[in-house]
């Protein structure tokens, strides 16, 4: 199996940083796309970033220019530093991997960490 473990939500007033880190360990040979999504209360898990192994990103439009996703690959570790918060970033931030387990398979199979807290007070 592979676990998510997740670190450095917290509480943070509009305009700071905070920055999350997501550790992945267990069965894993090899760390395909690593992401990071948000849910708020009510709404529906949205993506926040990815990045590829090669270290492509991709980012939402909401957060372009204030968040940013770098990756370890030999820690097998994702992170998100994220500037200029707003009231409106407040969500439970879930870290995702995909994951070859051996070095035989050709099947990705899709990890989601327990989420952390993060809230933007205005």
């Amino acid at each position: 199996q592979v676990q998510l473990v997740e670190s450095g939500g917290g509480l943070v007033r509009a305009g700071g940083s905070l920055r999350l880190s997501c550790a992945a360990s267990g069965s894993i040979f090899r760390i395909n796309n690593m992401g990071w999504y948000r849910q708020a209360p009510g709404k529906q898990r949205e993506l926040v970033a990815t990045i590829t192994s090669g270290g492509s990103t991709n980012y939402a439009d909401s957060v372009k220019g204030r968040f940013t996703i770098s990756r370890d690959n030999a820690k097998n570790t994702v992170y998100l530093q994220m500037n200029s918060l707003k009231p409106e970033d407040t969500a439970v931030y879930y870290c995702n991997a995909e994951v070859f387990r051996t070095v035989t398979s050709t099947i990705l199979y899709s990890y989601w960490g327990q989420g952390t807290q993060v809230t933007v007070s205005s």
